[in-house]
């Protein structure tokens, strides 16, 4: 076997990628597709209810929600919002679950580094794997919610690339906990800690502008609340006044979780 620590570089030299992630990212693919219809349910069917149940019932309670000075349909609100969370979780439980299982459980990535594959190449090819379930589960619920006639703004076709960005940065996000994790229990902290937190912070559920002083100030430095901000104008047909800037903090903490769990990744895989 191909000693670990030869087959790594430095803990936090550049990425050494090459094109040798796209066998990994497709292995996953076909190993994917015998599990296709439960893997779509389960990520489209806990999205759709919450959308249904909150946006309808509780939607028909609220009416209207007033943001930046314009009454928004709670249901268009709570839909922009809510398929940006959908992408964050389904990237997470990818990153985090799967590929534990791939790296410590089933030792998928030990066997694959016996090929001409570094270990770089296959924390981007699990990054960008879990990024495409991301966008996958986004694209059918927004389909969904195109034929429900939440929204049917031109600028979704941007809305749906700009999904799997959010897909990447919490991909890159997860993992993070994935090579520190020692078991699935682990991941607990994760979602309990952080994502749960990000959901209620982010804007998704109601406006930001409701909350206490220094919540809104740990939320301005979310993801979650940079994806909210950046998609939701676009449901309601217009690019958002900041797009630049979110788009850059997106852009920001993707590159910069991505190369702190590569230095994770290859720490774990020297120990």
């Amino acid at each position: 076997m191909m000693s670990r620590s030869n087959n790594t570089p430095s803990l936090f030299a550049p990425p050494q990628l090459s094109w040798r992630w796209w066998p990994v990212f497709r292995r996953n693919l076909l190993v994917w597709r015998k599990l296709f219809v439960p893997s779509l349910v389960g990520n489209i069917a806990e999205p759709l209810i919450t959308l249904v149940a909150f946006g309808y019932g509780l939607g028909a309670l609220i009416g209207q929600v007033q943001l930046n000075g314009q009454a928004v349909p709670y249901i268009l609100f709570l839909a922009s919002g809510s398929i940006c969370m959908s992408a964050m979780n389904a990237a997470s439980f990818e990153a985090l679950y799967s590929a534990f299982s791939r790296m410590h459980v089933q030792r998928t990535w030990d066997g694959i580094m016996n090929a001409p594959v570094r270990l770089d190449d296959i924390v981007m090819a699990e990054m960008l794997w879990a990024a495409f379930k991301s966008l996958f589960t986004s694209g059918v619920i927004l389909l969904v919610m195109l034929a429900l006639g939440i929204s049917h703004s031109f600028w979704l076709l941007l809305a749906w690339p700009l999904l799997g960005l959010v897909g990447i940065v919490f991909a890159s996000i997860a993992l993070i906990f994935n090579a520190l994790a020692k078991g699935y229990d682990f991941f607990t902290y994760y979602f309990t800690l952080f994502l749960t937190p990000t959901m209620f912070l982010s804007g998704v559920f109601f406006p930001r502008d409701q909350l206490p002083s220094f919540m809104r100030l740990i939320s301005d430095f979310l993801p979650l609340t940079a994806a909210v901000e950046l998609i939701r104008p676009l449901f309601m047909g217009h690019w958002p006044a900041q797009g630049l800037l979110h788009l850059a903090v997106l852009l920001t903490y993707a590159v910069v979780a991505f190369w702190v769990a590569l230095a994770l990744t290859r720490k774990r895989f020297r120990s």
